[in-house]
């Protein structure tokens, strides 16, 4: 059935994910690493938009997922310095791209030297897709 003319539609889009993957994301949600802690007990659990930590989408587990601005948040740890892991992490990103989301990282440093400014940046981003 059509809607009203102006009446709010609503499209619902499922990410792909892998239910294998459930338990491993819990684990993760209950040992995060201390800029992950931070980041989510001082910003993002209480962001007036909803942000998921530890979320499985399709064969991956991303930090922090925002479903209303198609946001993935990662925070990057000494070991994605290494080049297989720099490639690893450029085809979660090419994925995660192909299905509308858009990614920003962040260096671990970044979390505990220029907290606001990654704050403000995050919020910068969520407003600017939510347009």
């Amino acid at each position: 059935m059509d809607s009203p003319k102006g009446e709010d539609e609503r499209v619902f889009f499922t990410l792909p994910r892998n239910i294998d993957l459930v338990n491993t994301a819990k684990e993760l949600r209950r040992n995060m690493t201390f800029e992950e802690k931070t980041l989510w007990y001082r910003f993002l659990s209480s962001y007036p938009i909803r942000f998921k930590r530890q979320k499985t989408i399709g064969n991956y587990i991303v930090d922090f997922y925002c479903d209303k601005a198609k946001l993935v948040v990662e925070i990057d740890g000494a070991q994605h310095y290494k080049p297989d892991a720099k490639e690893y992490d450029k085809r979660r990103t090419e994925y995660f791209e192909s299905l509308g989301l858009s990614v920003i990282r962040f260096l671990n440093s970044d979390i505990d030297v220029r907290f606001e400014e990654t704050c403000n940046y995050i919020d910068k981003i969520v407003k600017s897709r939510l347009k």
